[in-house]
């Protein structure tokens, strides 16, 4: 697809939109993995001032009902193969306008859907169907102002109910303004139309919808829509492109990529122009693997919050194994103690992030209580721990909520993931703090072994003996098949957390 073509059909989708009584302000969830679909329901949507709330459409109907509750959605966009949970959602709650697609209608060469083979109830529409019947397309006339509302991405699952950070037009603009620069010291070398992006990352989670989707159409950038990782797929996929521009990225799927038996046959260092790691710490010892490789890398930080972006090691310049490396432009950055929120911490001491700038939200949606909390005075408090070194860069310690405390001593857990990310053997890990009457917590460590290896829970624990002070070393080890991930590829801590506190909980009362 064309940009030309794709501002066409979003142009008519949004006359669609505004026919069906979408008007600027109103909240339209968009329920739908990477598809063109998404990106024409996006900048459509945007387009006449509504206001895009991105779902994932792995949520179960209770978690929909949650968001759409608090946001009071005028409309959903959705597609085929979640229609079992749709149904059940709008019997629950209202929705005035749903709008359906098949996720294949937008291949060329497959056949194109309709409301019938679709089995839409009645007062549902169908997307195509939409779009060819606004035979005269035309911009819309709604003023769009900076401060307004364009996005609400909801985050903080892991601290309980989650919250729908409310991105204004600004901010839009703001963090793809400044991602866009911040590879320009690369990127702006390769012409327009030889640029691309592998966009695997989904589009309703704001590291993707940044760093991807907007990036990718303020840069002129084909994006290679993928729908989801399965790493076959994507070594399919990138064997059938002689270079990628941009490959944004979460740890695992690097980890995924870079380990692959084909990695050497496709000579990624050669194929891949720009390597780029979010959403959660990379393991030293695989940023050293992808730089021994010869491809080129970068590793950044940044919060639903503020908007994808804030911290990032510079694409040119100084790198720092290890360090998310300095703020984005006009981004101010302090580090706080992690007790008061208030005093700056010494350089070298470990204190919560805080952050202010064009990419700070508005506040969350409906929720004065949780905006207080969060910002104050201009100031977003994080809620991850770093410590800024003598030139400037900052390496994240880790989540204030993620810290233990074992025997009144302060453990960091990333600490002793990267220890174990260094054994030979291991291909996951992750340390989590487990209740232990005696010492407060004690440290658990969650392992997943390369294919074929063997490993017994005392070699771990020795080889972790040898690299850290004893208060750190894992206590006891768990192997497994797999760790739980978010919807990006990210450990989660807290399911590991909840998983041994429900243990806890069962042995109590036995």
């Amino acid at each position: 697809m064309t940009f030309w073509e794709l501002r066409d059909r979003a142009m008519r989708f949004a006359n669609a939109l505004e026919a069906l009584g979408v008007h600027k302000g109103d909240r339209v969830g968009l329920h739908l993995p990477n598809c063109p679909q998404y990106v024409i329901s996006y900048f459509a949507a945007l387009s006449i001032g509504a206001v895009v709330v991105n779902l994932n459409p792995l949520y179960t109907p209770d978690e929909l009902k949650h968001i759409a509750g608090t946001t009071g959605l005028s409309a959903l966009i959705t597609f085929d193969m979640v229609l079992p949970v749709v149904r059940a959602l709008v019997s629950e709650v209202d929705i005035p306008v749903v709008i359906v697609t098949k996720v294949t209608d937008f291949i060329k060469g497959m056949e194109v859907s309709t409301a019938e083979s679709l089995e839409l109830e009645e007062r549902w529409h169908h997307f195509s169907t939409l779009i060819e019947g606004v035979a005269s397309p035309k911009r819309s006339r709604v003023q769009v102002n900076p401060e307004d509302p364009a996005l609400i991405q909801f985050t903080g699952g892991t601290t309980g109910v989650p919250k729908g950070a409310v991105l204004t037009h600004a901010n839009l603009v703001a963090g793809t303004l400044q991602c866009s620069m911040w590879g320009n010291p690369t990127i702006s070398l390769i012409p327009p139309e030889r640029r691309n992006v592998v966009a695997v990352l989904p589009f309703f989670h704001v590291y993707g919808n940044i760093v991807v989707l907007n990036w990718a159409t303020f840069c002129c950038a084909t994006m290679v829509l993928i729908p989801r990782f399965d790493i076959e797929e994507v070594m399919n996929i990138l064997s059938g492109f002689e270079e990628i521009t941009f490959f944004p990225a979460v740890p695992t799927m690097i980890n995924a990529v870079i380990n692959h038996p084909r990695a050497e046959e496709l000579r990624l260092d050669r194929k891949l122009g720009l390597l780029n790691s979010g959403a959660a710490p990379m393991p030293v010892e695989l940023i050293e693997k992808v730089k021994d490789m010869g491809i080129y890398f970068s590793e950044g930080y940044g919060l639903s919050e503020s908007t994808a972006l804030g911290i990032a090691n510079p694409i040119l310049g100084l790198k720092k194994a290890g360090s998310i490396g300095i703020p984005f432009p006009d981004n101010d950055v302090r580090l706080v103690d992690v007790e008061e929120s208030v005093e700056e911490v010494p350089r070298g001491e470990p204190g919560e992030i805080v952050m202010r700038g064009p990419l700070i939200m508005q506040g969350y949606w409906d929720n004065p209580e949780e905006t207080a909390a969060q910002l104050r005075e201009g100031w977003l408090h994080t809620g991850d721990i770093a410590i800024r070194d003598e030139d400037d860069y900052f390496f994240i310690v880790d989540r204030k909520k993620d810290m233990i405390i074992s025997g009144g001593y302060n453990v960091y857990p990333r600490e002793i993931d990267e220890v174990l990310f260094q054994h030979p053997k291991v291909a996951e890990a992750v340390a989590v703090g487990i209740p232990d009457e005696y010492r407060g917590e004690t440290i658990k460590a969650f392992v997943v072994l390369k294919p074929g290896e063997e490993a017994t829970a005392e070699e771990i624990i020795s080889f972790c003996r040898e690299k850290l002070a004893a208060y750190k070393v894992p206590r006891s080890v768990e192997f497994r098949s797999e760790l739980p991930k978010s919807v990006v590829g990210k450990v989660l801590r807290k399911i590991l957390r909840e998983e041994e506190a429900r243990k806890r909980k069962a042995e109590e009362q036995i």
